[in-house]
């Protein structure tokens, strides 16, 4: 298989939740990297949605990175065929912390600051994932699943459902010290 779009990362938290029962979709995605390897550059990045009112237009949606070239990277080679192929870059800070049993990430975004805690780590496994509809690449890397997932929006902790699947076809609370999308 030729490769002609890839991506690469260290230290990955991603948290998809809903915060109200009964939503079709996650209202919330936080898929963030300390550090994310592109053809085009090195950089923290990754994708976040919050859509606290899920009859509303997101708050925040986009690609985040510090470095636009980078955020801008990810849509046309990435994600090309999917509902985020178009999706804006977001300037945005990206802080990831790991210890042995816990992860998490804060992503500043303007005014909104997104705060991920996720606890109770799982052992790490190592993931090989076929493209899919919603990740239209192939996926290789090591994830931990956690058992417990917070999420604060401003220093407020906001109540979340965390469904069995996230965006990347695995858990929707997950570790993944490092990986690698390709395409």
């Amino acid at each position: 298989m030729s490769i002609h779009h890839w991506m690469s990362w260290e230290g990955g938290v991603d948290l998809v939740v809903a915060t109200q029962s009964g939503l079709p979709m996650p209202n919330v995605i936080v898929h963030v990297a300390r550090m994310v390897h592109t053809p085009v550059g090195s950089a923290p990045a990754g994708l976040v949605m919050y859509q606290p009112d899920p009859a509303r237009p997101p708050m925040a949606m986009g690609f985040v990175s510090p470095d636009p070239k980078v955020g801008a990277y990810f849509g046309e080679n990435i994600f090309a065929g999917t509902p985020f192929e178009k999706a804006p870059v977001l300037k945005a800070q990206i802080e990831i912390f790991h210890d042995l049993n816990s992860c998490g990430a804060q992503v500043v975004i303007g005014d909104i600051t997104l705060r991920t805690t996720l606890s109770g780590l799982k052992p790490l496994e190592l993931v090989h994932r076929q493209p899919a509809p919603m990740t239209p690449f192939t996926q290789q890397g090591i994830e931990a699943p956690a058992t417990t997932a917070k999420l604060s929006v401003n220093g407020k902790e906001i109540a979340i459902m965390v469904p069995p699947v996230g965006i990347s076809g695995g858990p929707a609370a997950v570790w993944s010290p490092m990986g690698l999308y390709a395409r």
